[in-house]
């Protein structure tokens, strides 16, 4: 569903039933303040593999390092690392460190990171509904 964007607080946006928008109406992705810095910069972030990756395996559970590590095909220590830093820094992910010997430090989703749970699982299923036809027109594009 598409959601007018407003920078006036006092006015609601106006969701447009079946996603259909009117052609007079721009799409979220053509009709930012400051020319979609702030939009791409958040894109950027939150819609980078390892982000989608980390947000997605945390919706289910609050995580130690190497829990998340395992759960996560792929990804280095440091990519990791950094992945956790920006969504910590962004809200996304909260960090709670214990005091123990060995200090234990966990990660779990804030409600900020929970709201894109619903997000995250659709993207997904879509990858893992449409991941063969993706296949099929890559290889028809790379044979043509």
């Amino acid at each position: 569903m598409y959601a007018e964007h407003t920078t006036d607080p006092d006015r609601a946006a106006a969701p447009y039933p079946g996603d259909v928008r009117p052609a007079d109406v721009p799409h979220p992705c053509e009709s930012w303040p400051d020319n979609g810095r702030r939009f791409r910069e958040t894109l950027d972030r939150i819609g980078d593999k390892w982000s989608v990756l980390v947000i997605g395996v945390l919706s289910r559970d609050t995580l130690r390092f190497g829990a998340l590590h395992q759960r996560i095909p792929g990804v280095s220590q440091r990519m990791l690392t950094l992945t956790l830093r920006h969504l910590e820094r962004d809200g996304v992910v909260s960090r709670t460190v214990y005091a123990e010997v060995p200090p234990r430090v966990e990660y779990q989703l804030t409600p900020l990171g929970e709201s894109l749970r619903a997000i995250v699982h659709a993207l997904a299923q879509w990858v893992t509904d449409h991941h063969e036809e993706i296949d099929s027109a890559r290889h028809r594009y790379d044979a043509g």
